[in-house]
């Protein structure tokens, strides 16, 4: 396996081929216009938003509903919000599987912002169950797939949830560009998605392993009355201009949080994370977030440098579980789980719901040649 000089991206993803260059073949095609396209799109949707700032203020208590992770893009989201625009902001956090250090940032930056926060301390049981489940039935993407958008969804769903509580007319996610996939969210949730469509996932149901007072914590749009005004949920980072390595110094310089260890992706993520990519590393070869880095790197917003000296370092804790690498054996034995537990064995998109599975089929089939 070998790695592109540019984007770093492994030929060990499906579809990528490394020239005698060493350059992938995503690098080669990529051209000028498609950034410029790309920036036409980013354009239109920077207007709308803007807009929705514009609109959303003064009909409830709160502007808008921020969910907070301690990561630096959901802390940067606040500090533009609450100080560039002026907004009446109200953070949210589902406590499940984060980190101290993701803590601290979260109390210095409210702090400091003078924000409010409600936190939400959902059944670890129930997340030890669901996490388990998922990784003993990953579908074909693997692990951070399987789980990531299973797990998303919740706590997701439990923003709209507090949105709809509060009359709060706006959320507002701290995603970078390629976060979620584009099938379920490109810059904003359909409103489809939010206003009609049951968020359980289809394999959970048809698992038996699941009650309905534990699928009932999936969002489901059905069970609110006819006429209810759901909230817009909108990524921001899809429409302004984004720089990750910007927004890791920012937040330091700000005093957001504690130094450039904090602002790091790499120490403020999910302990689980760990494990997930663990299992992917495992199966596949490659680490899973390496596309959507090798992307941003492709298209300048991210440092090449930076991730030519991570991603080897990354690769090797995982392998040995030695420094951060060691919460894959925590995770383990958190979750009751055995290495060879970690299987792959449901259909492509067995948790994706209906709408989903069909735009991503609509999508293949518009990209087949």
């Amino acid at each position: 396996m070998a790695n592109c000089v540019k984007c770093l991206i492994s030929d060990a993803v499906p579809g990528v081929i490394l020239g005698k260059n060493g350059i992938c073949n995503l690098c080669e095609n990529y051209k000028p216009e498609d950034s410029q396209i790309l920036d036409r799109q980013r354009a239109e949707r920077e207007a709308d938003l803007e807009k929705a700032l514009r609109e959303c203020k003064n009909q409830a208590e709160y502007d808008c509903l921020v969910p907070l992770s301690g990561g630096k893009d959901s802390i940067y989201l606040l500090y533009k919000l609450k100080v560039e625009y002026g907004l009446k902001v109200l953070a949210f956090t589902t406590d499940i599987n984060i980190p101290p250090l993701a803590w601290d940032n979260i109390r210095r930056t409210l702090n400091k912002l003078d924000i409010d926060h409600v936190v939400y301390r959902p059944s670890e049981q129930f997340y030890q169950k669901l996490f388990r489940h998922l990784l003993k039935n990953q579908e074909p993407r693997g692990a951070v797939y399987t789980v990531s958008y299973v797990y998303a969804p919740l706590f997701e769903g439990d923003a709209i949830k507090l949105a709809l509580e509060k009359n709060i007319p706006l959320i507002l996610a701290g995603y970078s560009p390629g976060q979620p996939e584009p099938e379920r969210m490109l810059y904003e949730f359909s409103r489809d998605l939010i206003a009609k469509v049951d968020w359980t996932p289809p394999a959970l149901k048809t698992s038996t392993e699941f009650d309905e007072l534990e699928l009932s914590r999936f969002f489901n749009p059905q069970n609110y009355p006819s006429g209810t005004v759901f909230p817009r949920y909108l990524a921001p980072y899809h429409a302004w201009p984004y720089n990750q390595e910007q927004i890791m110094q920012k937040v330091v310089q700000l005093g957001l949080v504690k130094s450039g260890k904090h602002a790091s992706p790499i120490f403020s993520n999910y302990p689980i994370n760990w494990l997930l990519m663990y299992s992917d590393l495992k199966h596949f070869g490659y680490n899973p977030y390496l596309p959507e880095f090798s992307a941003l790197i492709r298209e300048g917003k991210a440092n090449v440098n930076q991730w030519r000296i991570l991603v080897p370092i990354i690769d090797f804790m995982l392998k040995k579980k030695v420094f951060l690498g060691s919460e894959v054996t925590r995770s383990l034995k958190w979750l009751d789980l055995s290495e060879k537990e970690l299987t792959v064995n449901h259909p492509l998109g067995a948790y994706d719901p209906p709408m989903i599975a069909t735009r991503r089929l609509q999508n293949a089939k518009s990209d087949a040649p």
